[in-house]
């Protein structure tokens, strides 16, 4: 009975250690300014982005700026000469259109679009409501104008969109000289002939748990196609109780497919087959024997061979695999191998050059992550095309003839923040690397129509975002367009994050954090620390860019310093910065992060080192667990929010791509299941009983170890919620946990009689 009441109770059986309660914290003040800091900062920061509408000439371009009270002024930019000036005279435009229709207009909020100005700059044309008009700018005069339906369509901004991480054929059924079908039957796949209508069978060996499928890839010729034969994997459930339904007064049962590691999975292998005669051409798999997936599959032009990317399970083997047309004899043209993993998600690349016959590949094979020009007959490589003690973050465009790669890197500035992204080009050799941005901060660009010019947009948590125009062959500076305005931020009392480093583990190694205080601190008092953790090897996770709002600091208003730190086992730095992860989630960087906030407290004394707590949610609501199982003596609260508790229970390819495979003991003695029994410290537990991303009984089985080690916690299940428990009353919980348990303050009651009443909603209908 007890644990059935666990599902939808709240427990709060924690004897509350002594915590001296700290004078004007976590006040009814202090929830009442945090409960308001998201309203009170929107809306205050201006002149923030540029969004540049190119003109016909491709060297000037228009934008707006919006400003305070609603206003807006219209900006009119020569990127050729690097002049910046007023599009045009606002308020001789206001009181043209006034008089041409007899409506009230004011220069400072003009309500008009689509501008286009002549070459001389002395025509502007632009629409403004139903109508378009034509201004004289000599005059300002206005006539209204028809755009000439030839006229060519104005061009608006051309942000680069980065190609497509997989360049594989897609699959079709019909020949590309439109003579051949495949189809489905009892799962083999037949061929008929359209002129005729014959059938002729393919495939004879497929059957209900290894059968193909219609995804057939044909070489360009049509003689020949390759087709995928799947083994099926294990069937695994999961089941999820929706205990109140908004339709019904019965719960509800949901089950879903979900993979966990370990399962067995299906195991998909490609087939060569010829058309004329139907046969197939046997193709040895001793090169792709476990396949997690087999993706890419793409023809030759010439259609003298078909390749593909084996991605073996366990993900320490990436192959690039070439399949000779005739004979079926497979060769790998590249081998990429790993002790580790191999990070295909966030750190693979592929490009073909036919016409050169050459292939570009990403790889950390030299302990960064950088790419590499290959030989596409011989699968040598030609030589290292970037190079250096930092690491490429993703390709942007690739000039097939004029051999240039255009790319995203980070840590490629000595003395900056490695996390921040900068924009490069260089050429295939590895010669004339060029960064196209230098600002101290994290960078986004945007390109002109002809990619002669680039807008360069740049901020850090500490610093407003600037926006400059710089020449895209070499980056050089032609001009600062924007500079935001934060002055109404400000006057709010916002008070900028603090990027602090302090040394890792191993005395030598950076790690970058952020500091969020209270707008009210007081340097003579002693605050809680509060970490938000979240240690996914996927990424990195401490912000980087500006923004008026991070809902740390809406956490510190009631009295806590709030920090975020990316430990070693995160992405982003050299592949031994990444490795610490590798079967060792449980680390979680959690020794940097002690680190990091003991130096960080050295600097700032009013850090009390005594009351640190952490939170997290999904994977940082594992590692906020792990953190007062492992660390007790540091860590004395901890809010652990639909955390992937036992890897063993979450989805199976994010925890065999860290965890490894095949399942070892490893999983178990960093599950904290297996150490929930160690548990000293405070404890809230939260999760969504519809939670599709981590299992919710991941949370439960903490609980029944908690409850069978005799260890007291708090429970919170929310009916009806996926991860993330999305909703204030959750985020509510957690705040009032660390200002019951870190500040020795009871939050207010919103039970009590003159509390705010929520009215409630009807779920069901009467009787």
């Amino acid at each position: 009975m007890l644990r059935y009441r666990l599902l939808f109770t709240i427990l709060v059986f924690s004897s509350t250690a002594a915590v001296r309660p700290v004078p004007g914290q976590g006040t009814a003040a202090d929830y009442e300014r945090a409960s308001k800091l998201l309203d009170l900062t929107q809306k205050k920061v201006f002149k923030d982005r540029v969004d540049p509408h190119w003109l016909a000439d491709k060297r000037r371009f228009w934008y707006r700026n919006d400003l305070p009270g609603e206003a807006r002024e219209f900006i009119l930019v020569d990127a050729a000469k690097g002049e910046r000036k007023l599009a045009f005279d606002h308020a001789r435009l206001a009181a043209a259109l006034a008089q041409a229709t007899d409506e009230k207009q004011r220069g400072t909020h003009l309500s008009i679009d689509d501008l286009d100005f002549s070459e001389d700059g002395t025509v502007m044309r632009f629409r403004a409501g139903d109508n378009r008009w034509k201004c004289d700018l000599k005059n300002y005069t206005l006539t209204k104008d028809a755009a000439p339906a030839s006229a060519p369509p104005v061009e608006k901004k051309d942000r680069d969109k980065p190609p497509r991480r997989w360049r594989g054929e897609r699959p079709r059924p019909s020949s590309p000289d439109g003579k051949w079908t495949v189809l489905l039957k009892n799962h083999n796949i037949y061929l008929r002939e359209r002129a005729t209508g014959k059938e002729s069978a393919l495939s004879q060996d497929g059957n209900a748990d290894e059968g193909y499928s219609e995804r057939v890839f044909w070489s360009p010729d049509s003689k020949k196609l390759v087709a995928l034969r799947t083994k099926k994997g294990q069937e695994h459930k999961v089941y999820l109780i929706e205990s109140s339904p908004r339709d019904q007064l019965q719960p509800k049962l949901h089950s879903f497919d979900y993979l966990k590691p370990g399962d067995r999975i299906p195991i998909t292998k490609p087939h060569l087959f010829a058309v004329n005669p139907c046969k197939e051409i046997p193709v040895k798999d001793e090169l792709f024997p476990n396949p997690w997936s087999i993706d890419e599959i793409r023809w030759a032009p010439d259609s003298q061979r078909f390749t593909f990317i084996y991605n073996q399970r366990g993900h320490q083997v990436l192959r690039l695999i070439a399949v000779d047309a005739a004979s079926g004899a497979a060769r790998a043209i590249i081998d990429e191998q790993s002790k580790t993993f191999i990070d295909y998600n966030s750190k693979f690349f592929l490009h073909y050059l036919d016409s050169t016959n050459e292939i570009i590949w990403m790889s950390e094979r030299d302990g960064w992550n950088h790419l590499y020009l290959y030989d596409g007959a011989t699968g040598q490589v030609k030589n290292q095309i970037t190079k250096g003690p930092w690491v490429v973050r993703g390709v942007d465009h690739v000039d097939d003839q004029g051999r240039q790669i255009w790319f995203r890197a980070g840590g490629i500035h000595p003395g900056q923040d490695p996390y921040h992204v900068h924009y490069c080009r260089i050429n295939f050799d590895g010669s004339g690397l060029v960064c196209l941005t230098d600002g101290d901060g994290t960078h986004n660009i945007a390109y002109s129509p002809d990619r002669r010019f680039l807008l360069d947009t740049y901020s850090r948590v500490d610093m407003a975002p600037v926006t400059e125009l710089r020449r895209a062959t070499d980056g050089q500076y032609i001009c600062e367009l924007e500079r935001a305005d934060i002055s109404a931020l400000v006057k709010t009392g916002w008070k900028a994050p603090e990027r602090f480093v302090a040394k890792g583990r191993d005395g030598q190694t950076d790690i970058y954090g952020v500091l969020f205080r209270p707008t009210t601190l007081h340097e003579d008092k002693k605050y809680p620390i509060i970490e938000q953790i979240y240690a996914g090897p996927q990424g990195a996770f401490v912000p980087k860019s500006f923004r008026a709002f991070y809902y740390p600091q809406q956490l510190a208003e009631l009295g806590f310093i709030v920090v975020q730190i990316d430990g070693m086992g995160t992405n982003y730095r050299s592949k031994a910065f990444h490795d610490v992860c590798w079967k060792n989630l449980g680390d979680a960087g959690l020794p940097d992060r002690i680190l990091w906030i003991k130096a960080a407290a050295a600097k700032y004394p009013y850090m009390d080192l005594r009351r640190i707590g952490i939170y997290g949610g999904s994977a940082g609501g594992q590692s906020a667990l792990r953190a007062v199982l492992a660390y007790p003596d540091f860590y004395k609260a901890a809010s652990a929010n639909c955390g992937c508790h036992d890897n063993r229970m979450d989805k199976i390819w994010w925890n065999e791509l860290w965890m490894g495979w095949p399942v070892g003991p490893h999983y178990a003695e960093q599950s904290n299941v297996t150490n929930a029994h160690k548990l000293q410290g405070k404890l809230l537990l939260i999760v969504g009983e519809l939670d599709r991303n981590v299992d919710p009984a991941s949370t439960m089985q903490v609980v029944n170890a908690l409850i069978k080690a005799g260890k007291d916690f708090e429970l919170l299940v929310v009916p009806g919620a996926g991860h993330g428990t999305p909703g204030g009353y959750a985020r509510r919980r957690e705040q009032d946990f660390f200002v019951r348990h870190l500040l020795g303050v009871e939050p207010p009651d919103r039970n009590a009689p003159s509390a705010p009443v929520k009215k409630p909603v009807s779920l069901h209908a009467p009787g």
